[in-house]
């Protein structure tokens, strides 16, 4: 094998190291050389560790020194999960421009707002302009299209100034198919196990040692070379490991590591489907050691009563007493049987803290997985799209909002790709066709107009109905923020129960009683009668910032909070 400075004649032959590396060193380069690996049978590829791909997936890779980078945010420190209000975004349709400078632009909206942390999709590079971010091929570069490494950084910081955190969706479960070069440089996959998405990483077969090495060293870096405040990891159920050491609990160990390196708090939060508590629980409890998890019973629970839908995975929901349980256990599912499953499901969850959960009533997934990509807001009307934004910002757990709903954003967000390959754009539209057997997307994913169509209409927010909705969003997220006793993962007392369409959350400290009451009929319903918490003094209620006119009952999908301390408002 060797390495060669692209439209040069300039190479060096690699020596064989330790544990089936390779070394080489090309000199006078200058400062950013564009280079190619040759194997022994003749193919030319990009580094599978490049730090930048300015010319795409099929290109030769460019070297990119993070070091360089002036740094202005010193006195940033990312708050703990407890404290967060998370907002995803995708960084192609955020704005018009799509690129991590354009997003900075909009990032005072945030701060306005009360996010203290944004998660921007995944950033790894992918095929062409446009892509959702899950087909990534080169873990280790910051997507070109988007303004590349040196964008991202900018954009990281920028975040930092503003008093943002920034989480990281990343995806070490699959890669993508086309420009992926792993395979051609050793045993990066395993055909023992397979995942909806391509080949299953290999962490646990013959040369898995090595592919771990590479995914933790990518997390480190984006932590650390990029002041990454944490990472999302993408479907860990598709992380197919049955070894007596888990990849993944190494990973968490290597990241509790640098943080105490750096002295800086790191997060790591988990996708996983399994209902697993161990995700979540400590190595020393036998668990994999992750800071967070969604959790999405919680939004197919919510999801269900609000819409009425029970095609797929929703069969499984639709009684409000599953979202209840959903607020006091983590799990709605627990080990019971599950319909969609056909087996059983889950865990016992009560003993994992609320902070150790993300709950939405929207996601990319939840959103784009749909045949039409609708947002709730094209789903319900605004009263219970008020009623659900309410469910999540006042629940005890860490929410997430994704982009645009906080003012009523009616954009769809379908699924999109800029593949180049003929074939694979077919199987993609064919797999698509084929999710939950709804016969077919009502976008095209390879079409430049589906793409277009999932970019916010900032215009929305100028509206009478987005000015609306964003006020509502900030009046939660504050009051989310001034009262501890909603979200205090040790709090002495949190419970929820259903009584005719009701749900009540009554959570207690040592000084200060919250009661939240959501009301998931289209009717009025009384309020509660133990009034311990003012709920006839309320701080907010579906009418803010008017009053409603019968101060002993709740209107149709509405809701209410009464705090009572010496310091409520």
């Amino acid at each position: 094998m060797r390495v060669y400075a692209d439209g040069t004649q300039t190479s060096s032959a690699l020596s064989r190291g330790a544990a089936g590396y390779f070394v080489g060193v090309l000199t006078g380069l200058g400062d950013a050389p564009d280079y190619r690996y040759v194997t022994a049978e003749g193919a030319a590829l990009a580094d599978p560790a490049s730090r930048w791909q300015p010319d795409g997936v099929h290109g030769p890779s460019r070297g990119y020194d993070p070091s360089r980078f002036s740094w202005s945010d010193q006195d940033f420190s990312a708050p703990p999960l407890s404290e967060s209000v998370i907002y995803e975004m995708h960084v192609g349709t955020f704005t018009e421009d799509g690129s991590f400078d354009a997003a900075i632009r909009h990032l005072d909206e945030l701060v306005d707002l009360g996010v203290t942390a944004v998660e921007p999709m995944p950033v790894a590079a992918f095929p062409g302009g446009r892509n959702w971010g899950y087909d990534g091929v080169f873990p280790f570069a910051a997507q070109h299209s988007y303004g590349g490494p040196a964008g991202f950084q900018r954009f990281v910081d920028a975040c930092h100034q503003r008093g943002l955190a920034v989480i990281l969706d990343v995806v070490y479960n699959h890669l993508g198919p086309e420009g992926n070069v792993l395979g051609s440089f050793g045993p990066y996959f395993t055909d023992v196990y397979a995942t909806p998405w391509g080949a299953a990483v290999n962490v646990a077969e013959a040369g898995s040692d090595e592919v771990r090495h590479y995914f933790t060293e990518n997390a480190l870096m984006w932590l650390r070379d990029f002041r990454i405040d944490g990472l999302r990891l993408d479907a860990i159920h598709g992380i197919v490991d049955p070894t007596a050491s888990p990849f993944l609990r190494e990973l968490t160990a290597a990241v509790a590591a640098l943080s105490a390196e750096l002295g800086r708090r790191l997060a790591l939060i988990a996708e996983s489907a399994d209902n697993n508590p161990l995700v979540v629980s400590p190595a020393s409890l036998g668990g994999l050691g992750f800071g967070g998890q969604w959790n999405d019973d919680f939004h197919h629970a919510l999801h269900a009563v609000l819409t009425g839908e029970r095609n797929g995975y929703y069969r499984d929901f639709g009684g409000l007493e599953l979202l209840a349980r959903a607020i006091n256990d983590g799990f709605a599912y627990q080990g019971e049987y599950s319909d969609f499953r056909g087996r059983r499901h889950g865990a016992p969850s009560r003993s994992i803290a609320s902070d150790h959960f993300v709950v939405y009533a929207q996601n990319h997934d939840q959103i784009g997985n749909r045949a039409g990509a609708e947002r709730l807001t094209s789903l319900v009307e605004p009263a219970v799209v008020r009623l659900a934004a309410a469910a999540v910002l006042l629940s005890p757990f860490v929410p997430l909002l994704f982009m645009g709903e906080e003012y009523a954003e009616t954009a769809p967000f379908p699924y999109f790709v800029d593949h180049g390959e003929p074939d694979l754009l077919d199987a993609v539209r064919a797999g698509r066709a084929a999710e939950f057997g709804r016969g077919g997307d009502s976008f095209d994913p390879a079409s430049p107009e589906t793409f277009v169509a999932a970019r916010l209409d900032r215009s929305k927010r100028g509206s009478e109905s987005g000015r609306a909705m964003l006020a509502l969003y900030r009046e939660l997220i504050e009051r989310r923020h001034r009262h501890p006793v909603l979200t205090d993962p040790n709090i002495i007392e949190s419970h929820a129960a259903v009584v005719d369409g009701v749900l009540t959350i009554r959570r207690r400290s040592s000084t200060t009683m919250s009661v939240v009451a959501l009301n998931f009929s289209a009717d009025p319903r009384p309020l509660p009668s133990d009034d311990s918490a003012g709920l006839s003094r309320r701080v907010i209620d579906s009418a803010w910032p008017g009053r409603l006119a019968d101060a002993s009952e709740l209107p149709g999908y509405g809701f209410c909070l009464g705090v009572t301390n010496r310091d409520a408002g």
